[in-house]
């Protein structure tokens, strides 16, 4: 192996994945996929594995192998296809998050060389809520659910699904505009990857691509190795479910030996009534971004970081939840808990490297109007960040969005402009986070004022539960959603759908992250 030349060309595969980012971030129509580049592009080798991916959302990218197996095994693409899916129940992660594949062939060719797949998640899917991101009980009313089905066939657009598909959903418009911006990507990745093709053949570039895999196999099982051999168990808990239930245990068993490790989820709650279900796809996503992190910086991410890696979870659990159980929030809460659980087992192991608890939510706020007419609907959805963890040595970074999410700021300037509500209030929430000897980071205070009347929804956590410190660092402060209605200031649980009146504020404060450290030797 020339370890050179592999190193080259695996930053050559992943810049084709930046480049696809940048051509779906620049031509996209939604404030969620251009502002916060709430999207994902990878590319996978001609065995519908991972070969490369950019540097974006982590749960988006660990699952994405899922999809392409379940694909794969059900589908042949040809030249001109493009297959457009959201099922959670066959590699997905929740109904907004549309994914787009497509198959490269050259000429040479009949069988394709590599698939190009992005997925972007769409302001709003249809479904009971505005957002799609409602406190409903079952996947129908979160949304419209895609099985795989060809939005282009040979080059030909599919007329009769885009009709029926933009007939369901709020702000067809955007709707559509977002799905041409995944389309052009991938028609960008395509493109460099032929280029990639005609200058060094074929055969070359998949000789290269099974050694990057062995490689990135190799460092995942060396990364494994410096754990102390052993079985760590620990157990972290959501906070409800939305509705009577409080306190739902994550718990794992993590069992390291020698360069493979193994994930028991088995003692998990059973799938729950509400949202809050994270499908096997995301657990497997959450799994391998926490052994991910362990490899540290500027190494190859592949499939070959998977293989080491072995994840139990039983189905009908709150990590792996059977259909037709809803699953907004478990891509984007529960994805959070999952990695939290595995931090604190990895923490009896290597306590010298894991930092505490962030914030643990990516609190989630759908807005919508309530106006049925078309003409003036709209649906805006955002994640705000909150307190990294502190880690062993370091402070914990303010005001950032962690672990299983990776997206931007909504510009005030732009969402003020957008939409009928204005940001009263977005800064840093002081004393968030846990004291310790490193401190964990700041929360986030941003406050929104309502031009007119909407339906919002929230999914956030750490309202009742705090984020841990580690190594005798306090816990951070837990998160607060607040209203203001005529006059009253009101306490909202962490999930709720509801509607406000024109002149109303709503006060999202995030947790901040754990300390590390006894905070009597702080430096």
């Amino acid at each position: 192996m020339n370890i050179i030349e592999v190193e080259i060309f695996n930053k050559i595969f992943a810049s084709i994945a930046e480049e696809m980012g940048i051509i779906l971030a620049k031509s996209s129509f939604s404030s969620n996929i251009k502002e916060r580049r709430d999207f994902s592009c990878a590319v996978f080798d001609a065995k519908g594995e991972l070969a490369a991916q950019a540097s974006h959302i982590p749960v988006h990218l660990g699952s994405m192998p899922k999809t392409l197996e379940h694909v794969l095994a059900h589908t042949d693409l040809s030249p001109g296809d493009t297959l457009i899916t959201n099922d959670p129940f066959s590699g997905g992660s929740h109904l907004p998050d549309i994914t787009l594949i497509e198959a490269v062939f050259d000429q040479k060719n009949a069988r394709p060389l590599f698939y190009v797949v992005n997925r972007a998640h769409h302001a709003d899917v249809g479904g009971m809520a505005p957002g799609s991101m409602g406190l409903v009980c079952s996947l129908a009313d979160e949304g419209v659910l895609i099985p795989p089905t060809f939005l282009y066939r040979q080059g030909k657009l599919n007329h009769t699904f885009l009709k029926d598909f933009l007939g369901k959903v709020r702000n067809p418009s955007e709707r559509e505009g977002d799905l041409r911006a995944q389309r052009a990507s991938l028609n960008r990745g395509r493109i460099r990857l032929l280029e990639l093709v005609h200058k060094h053949g074929s055969p070359k570039l998949f000789e290269i691509l099974g050694q990057l895999k062995q490689y990135a196999r190799r460092l995942m099982e060396h990364t494994l190795q410096q754990i102390p051999d052993g079985t760590y168990q620990f157990t972290d808990y959501l906070d409800d479910d939305g509705g009577d239930s409080a306190h739902i245990p994550i718990s794992v068993d993590l069992t390291v030996k020698g360069k493979e490790v193994t994930a028991d989820f088995s003692r998990s709650a059973d799938q729950v009534m509400s949202p809050l279900n994270a499908v096997e796809s995301v657990t497997i996503s959450a799994t391998i971004y926490v052994f991910q992190c362990l490899m540290g910086e500027g190494f190859p991410i592949n499939q070959g970081t998977y293989q080491p890696v072995r994840i139990i979870a039983r189905q009908g659990s709150i990590v792996n939840a059977a259909p037709p159980a809803p699953v907004a929030a478990g891509n984007v809460e529960t994805s959070q808990r999952i990695v939290d659980t595995l931090f604190g087992a990895l923490a009896q192991a290597v306590p010298d490297k894991i930092p505490a608890a962030s914030c643990g939510s990516m609190n989630n706020v759908a807005i919508g109007s309530v106006d049925d007419d078309a003409n003036d609907q709209y649906t805006y959805y955002e994640t705000i960040g909150g307190g990294m963890g502190a880690r062993p040595g370091l402070d914990g970074l303010n005001g950032v969005h962690t672990h299983m999410t990776n997206t931007m700021n909504t510009p005030i300037e732009v969402l003020e402009h957008t939409y009928p509500f204005q940001i009263e209030r977005y800064c840093l929430r002081r004393n968030s986070g846990g004291r310790g000897r490193y401190q964990g980071g700041e929360g986030i205070v941003r406050t929104y004022r309502f031009l007119g009347n909407a339906s919002v929804s929230l999914l956030t956590e750490r309202r009742r539960i705090s984020p841990y410190g580690l190594a005798g660092g306090e816990d951070s402060r837990l998160g607060e959603n607040v209203l203001v209605t005529k006059g009253n200031k009101i306490k909202l649980p962490g999930k709720k759908s509801f509607t406000v009146d024109k002149g109303d504020t709503l006060a999202i404060k995030t947790p901040g992250g754990g300390g590390w450290g006894k905070p009597d030797m702080r430096y």
